[in-house]
């Protein structure tokens, strides 16, 4: 038997592609060499060199040092930080149209994100730049179903004679409305030269339905009448929410266990965060028309956008990463379902998009983050922290955390405020920063066939944990708190601003 695979590339868990095939592959078949597929022809020095560095604090790994004979080192990886979400998205549009300028293609950059709904900020910033993208793994943001879906209620709101909206939604959430019914709304309709809501309208006095279907149809009307007589009462904003709300579609993805639901609850949240962008619902369904219709040549020199799970296997001359913060990436919910695992696999996710890049790798981190429609401050992605800083260059906006970094070596002078960040800018400062795992990845060469459960740390006694009741400690993502409680390894945390919490030992950190 001979397998091969990339342990390190392993970011599929969710669908059941465990790295443990991997790592068990020499106890499950006795006697198997491990060879090592050391050398690579795609990225620079400095990127194998961050990317490896990066990925050497995973424990559940085989290990391995890549090396490439390219004498230049290449640009370093660069960290630039911004205030929000926005100037993000305008920096890269800046960087990526400086770059074309220069004579570089837009099919050779990438834009990496963690989650579906980030692509959203990045195709509003290059419509308005007139700068082709295509998004890769999926439909564009607005052509996505849940959007589609929601803008079918809105147009039906704003514009009651839509026929092609009210057929969309006529039966989501389910409501008993299937095939027949939309049958019988389209002979009326064609019949009397009217349109389908006209139709449901009169229907639902007749007949012609099932009695389940016309109260089911008679309350539907209702909800649109309620609704559209609250569009000059109610911002446009907060009558979508109710919309989503109240027609059953958000319960009915909330209630949904495929895997994509939680993305498309995302994708919902914003949806009515961009809205606020608008004046009113009728400027936003303008804007939506307008975007529709803004079709690209399928030939058309473009920008790629992607999720990193839709990267793996690709590769282009520039790859920006944004998104790197606390809660986004590593993404909480990985944290919370699946905790040190979880992490690992983020980590493994971070190293696929650092190699997707053969030139050029940017990373971007935002101050401020609004996720869900609630603006949050955001701290820097605890991978950030584990980059060798001789391999990475960090720029941020003057002002960010209070002051501004100095790019060259004084970059790490900066105090983020997190322990991670301090604990490393004061090894940085003592001349003793050296990143998990450095010794392993620094050698260049070929690495020699070893016995890979060596590599392999084992887990603690879950039942033990460091840290004691009434102790002060720091969680990446809400702050500062004081235990309440253990059991095990999980703790109860009483935050300053976040409230009570339970959280696993494993992210906090004693203060």
């Amino acid at each position: 038997i001979c397998c091969v695979g990339d342990d390190d590339q392993s970011i599929y868990g969710w669908r059941g592609a465990e790295v443990g095939n991997i790592l068990r592959f020499e106890t499950d078949f006795p006697g198997a060499a491990v060879i090592r597929l050391e050398r690579n022809y795609r990225s620079t020095p400095n990127i194998l060199a961050a990317a490896s560095g990066l990925i050497a604090t995973n424990e559940g790994r085989l290990g391995k040092t890549l090396w490439t004979d390219d004498p230049e080192p290449g640009d370093p990886v660069t960290i630039c930080g911004v205030w929000d979400g926005v100037e993000e998205a305008r920096q890269i549009g800046e960087q990526v149209e400086a770059l074309q300028r220069e004579g570089h293609r837009l099919d050779d950059m990438a834009i990496l994100v963690r989650a579906g709904f980030q692509t959203r900020e990045f195709e509003e910033r290059f419509l308005t730049l007139g700068v082709p993208y295509r998004v890769i793994g999926g439909p564009r943001f607005y052509e996505r179903m849940e959007i589609r879906d929601a803008i079918a209620y809105l147009r039906i709101i704003a514009q009651p004679n839509d026929d092609l909206a009210f057929e969309r939604i006529v039966n989501k959430p389910k409501r008993g409305l299937g095939d027949a019914t939309v049958q019988t709304l389209h002979r009326t309709a064609r019949a009397e030269g009217i349109s389908l809501a006209q139709t449901a309208e009169i229907l639902v006095d007749t007949d012609e339905l099932t009695k389940r279907a016309r109260n089911s149809l008679a309350r539907l009307m209702e909800d649109f009448r309620r609704w559209r007589g609250q569009m000059d009462a109610m911002d446009h904003v907060a009558l979508t929410e109710m919309v989503l709300d109240e027609s059953g579609y958000t319960e009915m993805w909330q209630k949904d266990r495929s895997p994509d639901a939680p993305g498309r609850l995302d994708n919902l949240k914003e949806l009515v965060m961009a809205m606020e962008a608008f004046e009113n619902l009728a400027g936003f369904l303008e804007h939506i028309s307008l975007v529709m219709e803004n079709q690209q040549s399928d030939n058309e020199d473009k920008i790629n956008i992607m999720t990193l799970h839709s990267a793996k296997g690709l590769e282009f001359r520039t790859v920006f990463l944004p998104g790197w913060e606390e809660g986004l990436f590593p993404h909480q919910r990985s944290l919370d379902e699946s905790g040190n695992a979880g992490l690992e696999e983020e980590r493994r996710l971070a190293y696929v998009g650092l190699t997707r890049a053969r030139e050029r790798a940017r990373i971007f981190f935002a101050a401020n983050r609004r996720v869900h429609n609630l603006w949050q401050s955001a701290l820097p992605s605890r991978f950030i922290d584990e980059l060798p800083p001789e391999n990475i260059e960090v720029r941020t906006d003057q002002g960010l955390y209070g002051g501004g970094f100095q790019e060259g070596p004084s970059s790490f002078d900066r105090d983020y405020g997190t322990p991670g960040w301090q604990r490393m800018q004061s090894a940085v400062k003592a001349g003793r920063y050296q990143p998990a795992g450095n010794n392993r990845w620094r050698q260049h060469g070929h690495g020699q066939v070893i016995n890979a459960q060596a590599e392999l740390v084992t887990t603690n006694d879950p039942a033990a944990t460091r840290f004691k009741v009434g102790e002060r400690i720091f969680h990446q993502k809400f702050g500062y708190g004081t235990i309440a409680a253990a059991d095990g390894n999980k703790l109860d945390v009483e935050f300053e601003k976040a409230g009570r919490k339970k959280v696993i030992d494993k992210f906090v950190e004693p203060v």
